[in-house]
């Protein structure tokens, strides 16, 4: 997410004020502030597409239940997929900055 957000901005100033406009979202809707199971529905699938909500399950889960990686692959699918959707975005946005 950073990196991609480091391809948008021109300054450092947009990119730290681009950090806390998607930052502050993420923490109220991850479930790290509110349950999860306590958020209206919509705020529910809004959370989803969101990878601090799969990484507060992981961590969750592996702190407080000792999971394993069987009981937490759709987390670490999810958090995985964010993370080579970002890097293809960002390898692509800094590509075309350097044309």
């Amino acid at each position: 997410m950073g990196l991609v957000i480091s391809t948008i901005a021109n300054t450092q100033l947009q990119a730290m004020q681009m950090t806390v406009f998607i930052l502050l979202p993420s923490i109220l809707l991850s479930g790290f502030m509110f349950p999860y199971e306590g958020m209206p529905t919509a705020a529910q699938w809004l959370s989803e597409l969101l990878p601090a909500t799969h990484f507060m399950r992981l961590i969750r889960g592996i702190v407080l239940r000792g999971a394993d990686l069987a009981d937490l692959w759709r987390d670490t699918l999810w958090l995985a997929l964010f993370t080579l959707f970002g890097l293809m975005l960002a390898a692509l946005r800094f590509k075309k900055s350097l044309d």
